[in-house]
């Protein structure tokens, strides 16, 4: 974030999307770290103080483990971008300010042309009841 935008900011907001960007390095950091050690647990056999089929075990819960905090991290990162987005629309007044100021404009013209057919209709009745009085007040069959 820039000095000026951070400054236009309120302080609120700004510690918030810090915080955001906080949750976001730790639940990418926590990906990567049990990724790269399910990749560790996939090493050729060495000879150890466990058995084999000990040793196989620890290792499938392990990874299971590890797999479900990737999930976990996962999950986090969508409830953030959901997070993100509210903050977006909940934050982005310009924007919200712009699409008041353009719907007022399209609505301002409707109204002129509303207007102006009106005024229009009402310059033809007039005429039209102008004529038809004229016809009736000259008629022979008063």
């Amino acid at each position: 974030m820039s000095q000026g935008q951070s400054s236009s900011l309120p302080q609120n907001k700004e510690a918030q999307l810090r915080s955001y960007q906080v949750h976001l390095r730790d639940s990418v950091r926590s990906m990567l770290e049990n990724y790269s050690e399910i990749i560790k647990l996939a090493r050729v056999e060495e000879d150890g103080q466990l058995l084999r089929a000990t040793q196989i075990e620890q290792d499938h819960f392990e990874m299971q483990v590890r797999a479900a905090n990737i999930v976990k991290a996962g999950e986090s990162l969508m409830k953030l971008v959901s997070d993100l987005k509210q903050f977006l629309i909940l934050n982005d007044f310009p924007s919200v300010n712009e699409s008041i100021s353009y719907k007022a404009g399209v609505y301002k013209e409707t109204q002129t042309n509303m207007d102006t057919k009106l005024l229009m209709l009402r310059d033809e009745m007039a005429n039209d009841v102008f004529e038809m009085e004229e016809e009736y007040y000259s008629s022979l069959y008063k």
